[in-house]
């Protein structure tokens, strides 16, 4: 079975192309313009409505469609919604149209738990059976992006299976995630000793054995899944965890949480202090049944193989 993969360069996309090999599944690599080592590789440029997935495609068994414009908490784009749109939907059906032409069994697709909404309140957790409820522009875009791939699939019979992970963590993480990082190794103390929530995060080698079950497995076809770790955490236990993996301990001072949503609104941060103080729960519980998935690292481990303590 030959599988390709869409940025392939990035994140997750190198852990994964790494696992297809070492699980002797042969790969071929899709990127834009970056130089990206392997032996099957294709560069197809911008991802859009005319980008031209012909060598990419040939003799494709299963796609894992990974490329896309991502959220980032600045955009500079005169209009994101647009960009997101072009990039992530158009882009996104396109790719599959042209997979179902070339007679690709499978397209599985990397959507985001945004899709469902940004919170979950007290003990209730995200699932399948959810009413998506998507509230910025990338959420929206991945929202869309899926409902393209079902119209896809009822037209052409090009088997979709579409994983909306949280946020993913692992070596050579970005965003939120490399900041905490950078604070505790800095020692900074941090006023989240208070916070009571809890938060669902999947570790990217976990994240990536989940997407190759469901390029390979036959149940999966139509199926949407939400994928976690398992185990929620709140944001200080999250540190503390963290601190330890790093021989950095976390110093973690209580601090009322109006007053930190306050003082993340005079700094325009609002944001991302709502994600340190905020709940965001998974119920990964379908995949798991129907698929007979297991995460392979636990989050321990996951965390120590991210801050590279294995």
């Amino acid at each position: 079975m030959k599988i390709l993969v869409t940025g392939a360069n990035g994140f997750v996309g190198n852990v994964l192309c790494s696992e297809l090999r070492a699980s002797r599944l042969t790969v071929r690599a899709a990127v834009r313009t970056e130089n990206f080592s392997g032996s099957d590789v294709v560069r197809v440029g911008a991802i859009d409505d005319k980008t031209d997935w012909t060598d990419a495609l040939r003799d494709i068994v299963v796609v894992i469609h990974l490329a896309a414009r991502v959220h980032v908490m600045t955009d500079k784009a005169s209009n994101p919604s647009a960009e997101f749109r072009r990039v992530n939907v158009a882009g996104t059906e396109n790719l599959a149209r042209q997979a179902a032409r070339a007679g690709v069994k499978r397209l599985v697709y990397v959507s985001s738990i945004k899709v469902n909404g940004e919170a979950t309140e007290g003990v209730r957790k995200f699932s399948e059976l959810d009413a998506p409820v998507p509230q910025d522009p990338y959420g929206v875009s991945k929202y869309e992006a899926e409902q393209a791939l079902h119209r896809v699939a009822a037209e052409t019979g090009l088997e979709v299976v579409i994983v909306r992970p949280p946020l993913v963590y692992g070596a050579g993480v970005k965003g939120n995630f490399a900041q905490m990082l950078k604070v505790l190794a800095l020692g900074i103390p941090l006023p989240l000793a208070s916070v009571g929530n809890r938060r669902s995060l999947i570790y990217v080698g976990n994240l990536v054995d989940a997407l190759i079950l469901c390029a390979t497995h036959p149940a999966a076809a139509g199926q949407t899944y939400l994928v976690s770790d398992g185990d929620d955490v709140s944001t200080p236990e999250l540190l503390r965890e963290l601190g330890d993996a790093m021989g950095h301990p976390a110093r973690l001072l209580p601090c009322p949480q109006a007053l930190l949503k306050l003082a993340g609104r005079l700094t325009g941060k609002a944001d991302q202090v709502e994600r340190l103080l905020g709940s965001l729960r998974v119920d990964s519980d379908k995949i798991r049944r129907e698929l007979g998935w297991t995460p392979p690292y636990t989050p321990q481990q996951g965390l120590q193989l991210t801050v590279g303590n294995p």
